[in-house]
């Protein structure tokens, strides 16, 4: 009796596992083969556009240009849009709390959007670029933001800190700070750091997203809001041109992340491809590249996908 009764109860837990197993995948969002880029015209122009960012109800979009009539190198600007079914509107300066005479580049607004993050390499930084963080009270004023401030030496270094995202999600406890460094003791030239930000808003030592990393250039790290997926900029081998967008994925937030894949030959090209964001529905990819048929050097393109 006693051993009929384990093998059932044996046979209960298998098929709990399994339901269990069978309810992730279900719930898991299965979506199609993204798209062939089409370029946001609206946005580009003669000079270089990159690192764009877009809002949670994707009706802004940050990124950066060299276009003419910015305050240094490379200015962040923002534009915006009724509906997702809109055009972009003409693109506006985001000024001098966020601007300044050199290069700011790769905005990044974490999912309530009171917060932008960037690079810059102005003075009062740990040396080259650092990541730099604004505030704003009202998340429908683009241009309401505070002046920047450093995100401090315990994540910033003398080397390349750049590309953030800020990662913020119940599961994962402590929002994180993934960005690219060139910093010593990583496999490559730009590898992905993570940095758990503190109860006080400050941000702790930077650890290594080694599953992430290769002996190559890997950069411009873009999680996902429920934290499944990850799109990167690298130079590994396997690149159809000298850098791709590549993705990770994990099952939980807890796991780690799968060896990258590339998102192949419908989205990359043979040109320059990186600086990946994704919307918050996940059904669209923004990015930049310097493929033939653009307004300029790097431009804006954005690839979509449906469920």
């Amino acid at each position: 009796m006693n051993r009929a009764f384990r093998t059932i109860s044996v046979s209960l837990a298998g098929l709990l596992v399994t339901a269990l197993a069978m309810s992730y995948l279900s719930a898991a969002p299965m979506f199609s083969q993204w798209s062939a880029p089409t370029n946001v015209a609206e946005l580009n122009s003669a000079f270089d556009e990159g690192g764009p960012a877009i809002s949670k109800n994707g009706l802004s979009l940050y990124f950066q240009s060299t276009r003419p009539g910015g305050a240094g190198v490379s200015d962040i600007y923002v534009s915006g849009r009724e509906s997702v079914d809109d055009p972009w509107g003409a693109p506006t300066n985001l000024g001098p709390n966020i601007n300044t005479s050199f290069a700011d580049v790769v905005p990044n607004l974490s999912r309530d959007e009171h917060y932008l993050f960037f690079g810059s390499d102005r003075p009062g930084g740990s040396g080259n670029l650092d990541l730099w963080v604004s505030w704003r009270e009202h998340t429908h004023d683009n241009l309401g933001w505070q002046p920047a401030v450093n995100v401090g030496a315990m994540t910033n270094t003398a080397s390349v800190d750049a590309g953030p995202d800020y990662f913020e999600n119940d599961e994962a406890g402590a929002p994180h700070l993934f960005f690219a460094s060139d910093r010593p003791g990583g496999p490559g030239g730009l590898d992905i750091y993570v940095s758990e930000q503190n109860a006080d808003g400050s941000f702790g030592p930077a650890a290594i997203v080694s599953e992430i990393n290769s002996a190559f250039a890997d950069q411009a790290p873009e999680a996902r809001h429920d934290g499944l997926e990850m799109f990167i900029q690298t130079s590994r081998p396997g690149t159809m041109g000298p850098s791709d967008v590549w993705m990770s994925t994990r099952r939980t937030v807890q796991d780690p992340w799968s060896a990258p894949t590339n998102l192949g030959p419908i989205v990359n090209s043979l040109s320059i491809d990186g600086q990946p964001s994704v919307s918050g529905d996940r059904r669209s990819l923004y990015f930049f590249s310097n493929r033939p048929g653009g307004a300029g050097g790097n431009d804006l393109y954005v690839t979509t996908r449906t469920k």
